[in-house]
């Protein structure tokens, strides 16, 4: 992900401080904890070649990357239905990958309707894409829309209509990025409102060059994370161990759900960042996330 990107030169200088849970959070979070808390960690693609022979066998096909990819994380923030609708035969085959498995897709809205339609006319195209995610059945997680970022309260009737027609019986998820969604103290309010009131989550995007975007409002019992790392910079686990810490908080006061999406503008090595988060995670509450495990001992 290039979002929020900065020079590297640039790292040591930015306050990567999360800000405080806003009070509204605590209409959400009912200060007890969850019987049983739900935690998904993954990475955005599954078919990185930079992967084969660090996670993924040498000579791994293309089309057998999925079933490896199921092997270390539990999800996928599934980018690729950003850019096709893709029938329910097409989405079953990928579940069978995880046959057995508790896994979840996390499939995010096709760019034809959240980018460039201003949401006209996309009713017929809005069924298209659900009917084809429901075959994920069980492993179907959070449904995504990101918008432009180009994308301006201007545009905020059209939107919050869009969001009304949604079926309710689904979860969603809104990442918005242009930054009057923030800035402005009074349209900031209505668009966390708005989707505290359609039981619609809001995406937290977590980016160096965007701390806007990292703006700590659960307006469901559950989050959606978009973690973007700078390559294993030191300031990427300064930024994890500040997670670790309100993810627990989180989930000591009634945090149902958790999803955290790794994204580095290197992917090649997500794997290891992830792994330092799930190690983390995995003290804090006695937990048991899998984690990715690598081809030769020792490489992390």
């Amino acid at each position: 992900m290039e979002f929020g990107k900065v020079d590297p030169q640039e790292l040591a200088h930015i306050d990567f401080s999360l800000p405080p849970d806003p009070l509204e959070n605590t209409l959400v979070l009912k200060g007890k904890k969850a019987k049983a808390s739900l935690i998904y960690i993954g990475c955005a693609k599954w078919g990185r070649k930079e992967w084969l022979g660090k996670i993924y066998p040498k000579g791994t096909k293309d089309s057998n990357f999925l079933e490896q990819y199921v092997k270390h994380y539990n999800s996928i923030e599934l980018n690729a239905t950003h850019y096709k609708i893709y029938d329910a035969e097409s989405i079953a085959k990928w579940a069978a990958k995880a046959k057995g498995v508790d896994f979840k897709f996390c499939p995010k809205i096709p760019q034809i309707i959240s980018h460039y339609s201003s949401f006209h006319n996309v009713d017929e195209m809005t069924t298209a894409f659900l009917e084809g995610v429901l075959a994920f059945q069980e492993h179907l997680g959070p449904i995504f829309l990101q918008i432009s970022e180009k994308y301006s309260p201007a545009g905020k009737e059209k939107l919050f209509k869009y969001l009304r027609s949604l079926p309710t019986d689904l979860q969603f998820f809104l990442e918005v990025r242009h930054p009057n969604w923030f800035a402005d103290t009074i349209i900031r309010k209505e668009l966390f409102d708005t989707l505290r009131y359609l039981n619609i989550g809001a995406v937290i995007t977590d980016t160096a060059g965007r701390r806007d975007c990292a703006h700590m409002e659960l307006t469901v019992p559950k989050t959606f994370i978009r973690y973007v790392g700078n390559s294993l910079h030191p300031t990427d686990y300064v930024r994890i161990d500040q997670w670790i810490e309100r993810i627990k908080y989180w989930l000591d006061h009634g945090l149902e759900e958790l999803y955290f999406f790794m994204h580095m503008h290197n992917e090649a090595l997500s794997p290891e960042l992830t792994v330092y988060l799930i190690d983390k995670l995995n003290k804090i509450d006695n937990l048991h996330l899998k984690k990715p495990q690598f081809m030769q001992p020792g490489l992390f």
